[in-house]
């Protein structure tokens, strides 16, 4: 079963990082509790990386302060470091080792001893499913293979914090889904709490308790994924029409559950409140115009519904997921 959340694993209070004139991260502040999945999504240069350097000791803040773990971020930073793993988003392992054997070295750097290293080298790779590949040399693993490994590598010396710098960027549709089960797993496993950034939004929405939006330095909304979609207007229904298209445009306009009504060609974009108990009523009118209706589509908000609202962007990078120019304009009727 989770942990519970009972207490704060992290806690930033007006984090800050400059560079010269330039404000990297503006006064960032936020708790992360213990056994929590965190994400952090932002364009880039948004400032998540530079938030990740600093709660991993890799970079001193301007200004703020922050605890990971109950330790001070500037008084202690080796114990802060003791207690966090990070998985970076550039591979760091050593190909010319088998996978047991980077495992083994890891755990070397942390001073754990020889009889306490194989149980735990044993649990981690029992964890991210590699136990029958773990004597195979790391040049032959296949990309999600060696993800798994750097996750089972992070968690050697059972972090309190996992810090997952987008964990899988580059991997295909499956094998990134193995990665989110393997993150669940762990996390269920071993309470330990999670920071992840990254560019796919159905990944934040799978895997985080809450997400925190940065754009510019700053936190613009920082909520769970149902309450950050809660935020949108309405759903988007659209009409493919066989009539007079003006005609029930018109009439739906009126309605007070409808809030805009945009014509694309033969097809009507509606975008309504409350719509499994409204859908009914645009059946009704076109109806009662003699209008039919020959197909209809319905979308809900998204996290990147939500992103494109609150940034004025969309954040998808791959490819393949750039949306049609009819799509995009729906969704921009949506968020307005």
């Amino acid at each position: 079963m989770k942990v519970l959340f009972n207490m704060s694993a992290i806690m930033v209070k007006e984090l800050t990082k400059r560079f010269g004139e330039f404000t990297a991260v503006d006064r960032v502040s936020f708790s992360v509790e213990t056994g929590e999945l965190f994400g952090l999504l932002g364009p880039n240069g948004a400032g998540k990386t530079t938030i990740i350097n600093m709660l991993t000791t890799l970079l001193l803040p301007t200004a703020g302060d922050a605890e990971i773990a109950g330790y001070d971020l500037r008084r202690d930073p080796a114990r802060v470091r003791n207690n966090i793993g990070i998985i970076f988003q550039d591979p760091s392992l050593d190909i010319g080792l088998t996978g047991r054997e980077n495992l083994e070295f890891h755990a070397m750097m942390y001073s754990i001893v020889s009889d306490e290293r194989e149980e735990r080298i044993r649990e981690v790779l029992e964890v991210v499913g590699l136990s029958d590949k773990a004597d195979i040399l790391v040049e032959y693993y296949s990309g999600g293979m060696k993800r798994r490994l750097e996750i089972a590598r992070g968690l050697i010396h059972y972090p309190k914090v996992l810090f997952l710098d987008e964990p899988t960027l580059g991997l295909d549709a499956q094998t990134r889904r193995s990665i989110w089960d393997h993150i669940r797993k762990l996390n269920r496993n071993y309470g330990t709490s999670v920071i992840l950034t990254t560019h796919y939004m159905e990944e934040a929405d799978y895997l985080c308790d809450r997400i925190a939006i940065i754009d510019q330095g700053k936190i613009i909304a920082l909520d769970t994924p149902s309450g950050l979609k809660k935020r949108l207007k309405g759903d988007c229904v659209s009409l493919d029409i066989e009539g007079k298209v003006d005609l029930i445009a018109s009439a739906l306009g009126k309605k007070e559950w409808v809030k805009e009504v945009a014509r694309n060609e033969k097809m009507l974009d509606v975008i309504i409140s409350d719509y499994e108990k409204n859908i009914p009523d645009i059946f009704r009118t076109a109806s009662s115009l003699g209008i039919g209706i020959r197909s209809i589509n319905f979308s809900k908000p998204s996290l990147e519904d939500v992103f494109l609202r609150l940034t004025g962007s969309t954040i998808r990078e791959q490819e393949g997921s750039r949306l049609s120019v009819r799509r995009e304009r729906m969704r921009r009727r949506m968020l307005r």
